[in-house]
């Protein structure tokens, strides 16, 4: 439970340093959590559907389905190339011989809990010096939202990008996306920017 007048909302990173981590920790030999917080920007799911993700599903093909654990919708996710080629080196790094495995791990052969990720996220904040706030795992999905809706509005579809992202986040209107990505606190503080003395 969080303290009163906590501000407890993941943030998001910026795409550069999300990429950049992701590369870091695989270099640095964290292969699972290169490859956990690449699911996480690349995909845009939910920590419960990234748990469940199989080596089959991110190495053989260009898309998968997965039904969400919390709304128990089917999403068609595709596979950025570039990243599937990450995920199979990381997939040879760590040495595994069975593609239906899990792709979160512990070494005792059971998922990796919430709370192992969270601890270990502190600990990347602090190591790579993060310029975050609040990183969690729900950071992973509002990167991933966060440069899809800026791609798309570098080329004039942005309202078009908070309908789709909508969908697919399964969010009731574009005004709770435009919030979730952190649009709306953007705007509001940019009002403070007009004034002058």
């Amino acid at each position: 439970m969080s303290q009163k007048h906590a501000y407890t909302t993941a943030d998001y990173l910026n795409w550069e340093s999300a990429t950049a981590l992701v590369r870091k920790l695989y270099r640095n030999g964290d292969y699972r959590m290169s490859l956990f917080i690449g699911c996480g920007i690349f995909f845009g799911l939910r920590v419960s559907d990234l748990l469940s993700l199989t080596w089959n599903q991110i190495l053989n093909g260009e898309e998968f389905v997965i039904y969400e654990k919390k709304t128990d919708k089917r999403r068609v996710i595709c596979i950025n190339e570039g990243f599937q080629a990450h995920a199979k080196d990381c997939f040879n790094a760590l040495e595994i011989k069975d593609v239906e495995e899990c792709c979160f791990l512990n070494r005792y052969g059971s998922l990796i809990s919430l709370q192992m990720i969270n601890r270990h996220f502190k600990a990347i904040k602090v190591k790579y010096q993060l310029k975050i706030n609040n990183f969690s795992t729900h950071s992973l999905r509002k990167t991933w939202a966060r440069k899809v809706y800026e791609n798309e509005n570098a080329q004039g579809r942005g309202d078009m990008a908070l309908l789709k992202l909508s969908e697919l986040m399964n969010h009731s209107s574009p005004a709770i996306t435009r919030r979730y990505i952190g649009l709306r606190q953007q705007e509001l503080g940019e009002v403070y920017d007009c004034l002058s003395f």
